[in-house]
């Protein structure tokens, strides 16, 4: 005989019915999804210690825990850690092949000058592994306009090139104006000087590693650092407040993928000058 009821409607189960069940997603790169506790949708940005990070339309990030409670296409999913990607040759931060059980050259007489102990350190933590096998010392300046005075102290040779990287090389700027005058003089011809449009290396790592829209805009008269600090409510009464807001920049660099390309091949063209045969 038809049971024109169905089956017991107490039977075991029956809670789970009710509910439709979550699919095992993996949280790759760019994949959109929707928070369901909140409705906040926005893309996958950073995978790591168990946590997702998600942008959305806006730029604004917020991180969730792996596991249930997210939706793709009005579906429950559960995001899962993508899978390991099949290694290949290691690469360096700068994206060069990593030359293994590599030790570092002894130092080249040439050698790469920036203008400030923040420029330093970000050259370092993405070029550091090429430069140490290339033999490259960085050094810094603390301003183009000491460059002069270093050149008469220590002029360079054929066999004594300097790269230099200038912040805020733009025409008609201050630090234009001296790098053209000092490549008209005796040591142009064993110089290379490049430059980035930015007022301060701090603006060459991307808005998206830091998890913002865009650099905020800061005032004329106001100084740059302080005011960038200010915007980001962090504290900017102190020298030692500025370094650790970079720091805390810093801290987002973790590849070459994290900087503007305008600083990238400006690097890579100073790399190539110091290092090529005499």
């Amino acid at each position: 005989m038809d049971d024109r009821y169905g089956t017991d409607v107490l039977a075991p189960g029956w809670r789970e019915k009710a509910f439709k069940k979550s699919s095992d997603v993996p949280a790759e790169m760019d994949l959109v999804v929707e928070v369901a506790a909140d409705g906040f949708c926005g893309a996958v940005t950073r995978v790591e210690a168990g946590m997702v990070e998600l942008e959305d339309w806006k730029g604004r990030t917020r991180s969730f825990p792996l596991g249930a409670g997210f939706m793709i296409d009005g579906e429950p999913v559960r995001l899962v850690p993508p899978a390991a990607r099949a290694k290949g040759p290691a690469r360096t931060a700068s994206g060069s092949f990593a030359v293994a059980d590599a030790r570092a050259r002894t130092a080249l007489p040439s050698r790469i000058l920036v203008e400030g102990r923040h420029d330093a350190e970000l050259v370092e933590k993405v070029w550091g592994d090429d430069l140490r096998v290339e033999g490259v010392v960085v050094e810094y300046l603390q301003g183009i306009d000491l460059l002069d005075d270093l050149l008469a102290e220590a002029p360079p040779s054929d066999d004594r090139r300097y790269g230099v990287l200038v912040d805020h090389l733009v025409p008609g700027s201050k630090e234009s104006r001296i790098v053209e005058q000092i490549l008209r003089g005796p040591h142009g011809a064993h110089l290379r000087i490049v430059g980035h449009p930015y007022v301060d290396v701090w603006q060459c790592v991307t808005p998206a590693a830091l998890g913002i829209r865009a650099w905020p805009q800061i005032p004329r008269g106001t100084d740059w650092k302080t005011g960038i600090c200010r915007a980001f409510g962090w504290p900017a009464e102190s020298q030692a407040d500025i370094a650790h807001a970079w720091k805390r920049i810093l801290s987002r660099v973790s590849s070459y993928r994290d900087l503007e390309p305008s600083l990238l091949g400006r690097v890579e063209e100073l790399i190539d000058f110091v290092t090529a045969p005499a």
